[in-house]
């Protein structure tokens, strides 16, 4: 997290479909109190860029539509998407399906 932040990978963004994803797992698992304070705590991360997913809604469902390798999420798709526009090479992920996706480094390796 250390070198995340330091931005030795470029600067980190949180697509608005992944936190959709972590408040509701927070939710379920952790209850209403806890997703609030952590869905707070990311929205007002001056480190952590958030990214909106309407703009982006279309070029993810093509993405997604397209996908033969692995069969990514539309969530981790749209992340892919994201990362092709902005050129960022590195991704910051445990999901090992992204090890086949062309263009992304997995990070840390």
């Amino acid at each position: 997290m250390e070198r995340l932040l330091a931005g030795e990978w470029g600067a980190p963004l949180l697509l608005e479909y992944v936190f959709v994803e972590v408040i509701t797992v927070l939710l379920a698992r952790r209850g209403l109190d806890v997703a609030s304070q952590v869905a707070m705590v990311l929205l007002q991360a001056r480190e952590v860029e958030f990214v909106p997913c309407s703009d982006i809604f279309l070029d993810t469902l093509e993405t997604f539509r397209r996908q033969r390798g692995p069969r990514l999420s539309f969530t981790d798709t749209a992340i892919v998407t994201v990362a092709r526009q902005r050129e960022a090479r590195f991704l910051a992920t445990f999901d090992q399906d992204f090890r086949q996706v062309r263009d992304v480094v997995l990070v840390p390796d």
